[in-house]
């Protein structure tokens, strides 16, 4: 692990993540390429049991603002959702589709969410993809606007109104951190 950075895991933190396709190379600049990303953030999010709450793909890199999965661990759930594309886009490619590595921040306040949830959706404009959030396709921003559904399920009001209305409730699995051992 590189000096200095930390990670902290099975925290139930929010967490921002981003990761980089390898040598920052545009290997999701189509349509097809999205378009599997988001097939297989859905079936990593069912899978390991994730709330997604942000998204967005660039053509070469991602952002993602999801919880801690119920299911294995954040690193596993990472791991499969690269493999899962890298499989189906760059099955024999002569080099690596992602980057190894992917960057962490836990998310601790309700601000820190906002600010990284607009980063992500200004993310097509900032760069000049698009002059607006709701003209980029490959994010989470029309869900946030519109409560538009799409491949990947938001975790959102919207989300939350749509379940109470099918009588959907949601519970929350609380575990106990483990006991510390005390110094004798």
């Amino acid at each position: 692990m590189p000096w200095g950075l930390k990670r902290f895991h099975e925290s139930r933190q929010v967490h921002f993540l981003t990761f980089s396709c390898y040598r920052r190379r545009p290997n999701l600049a189509s349509t097809q390429a999205c378009e599997t990303f988001e097939s297989a953030l859905e079936r990593v999010r069912q899978s390991h049991l994730l709330c997604v709450y942000g998204y967005v793909v660039m053509p070469e890199h991602v952002h993602l603002l999801m919880n801690e999965p119920e299911r294995g661990n954040l690193a596993q759930a990472m791991q499969s959702l690269k493999q899962g594309v890298a499989r189906r886009l760059a099955l024999r490619a002569a080099d690596s589709f992602w980057q190894a590595r992917y960057y962490d921040f836990n998310v601790w306040s309700e601000h820190k969410f906002v600010e990284k949830l607009r980063y992500i959706h200004r993310n097509p404009v900032k760069r000049g993809l698009v002059a607006r959030p709701e003209d980029y396709r490959w994010s989470s921003f029309r869900h946030y606007a519109s409560g538009e559904t799409g491949v990947v399920e938001i975790e959102s009001q919207w989300t939350a109104r749509r379940r109470e209305r099918l009588g959907i409730f949601l519970t929350l699995k609380m575990t106990a951190p483990p006991e510390k051992p005390r110094p004798s």
